[in-house]
């Protein structure tokens, strides 16, 4: 069980509306290398470590998880609310938008959904830790490849 303070420790302030960004940043919450895989993946292996720390650090660590999904979908959300019909069309957010709206749907930025093979948990101390830092390795350098492409853009509207 865990405390939930109801706001973000690091608040989101967008003040465009920018649907293509939002398109490539939602990767980063429902794409394979995502926040929602990245917690489920931590949160998934810490049932079967054998060792009291290992489990509390992949506990800690699938928790931050969470923090960074609900990040991720705060810029997702302010990225594409109040858009008008022209920008949904305009930005290539309209096969998105035909589904889903503005509603938060894990998916990538190809527009493929969030599914469980993103992730791997085998009960295997050395394969699950393996697993985790390959995937972290991969998340951080896409992370830096969508932030260096688009933080000056997000600066500016901020």
């Amino acid at each position: 069980m865990w405390t939930y303070d109801k706001k973000l420790q690091y608040p989101v302030k967008i003040a465009r509306p920018n649907p293509a960004m939002a398109r490539l940043i939602i990767t980063q919450f429902g794409g394979p290398d995502g926040e929602l895989g990245a917690s489920q993946r931590y949160l998934s292996q810490r049932y079967s470590m054998p060792y009291d720390e290992v489990k509390a650090t992949l506990t800690d660590i699938g928790t931050e998880e969470l923090a960074h999904m609900e990040m991720i979908c705060a810029i997702v959300h302010q990225l594409t609310r109040n858009l008008s019909e022209k920008q949904i069309k305009d930005s290539g957010f309209d096969t998105y938008f035909v589904d889903h709206t503005i509603g938060l749907y894990p998916t990538s930025a190809a527009g493929n959904p969030w599914t469980a093979s993103y992730i791997q948990s085998k009960g295997d101390v050395i394969c699950d830790l393996t697993e985790d830092l390959a995937a972290d390795a991969t998340k951080r350098k896409k992370t830096m490849k969508v932030s260096d492409k688009h933080a000056k853009k997000l600066h500016r509207q901020v």
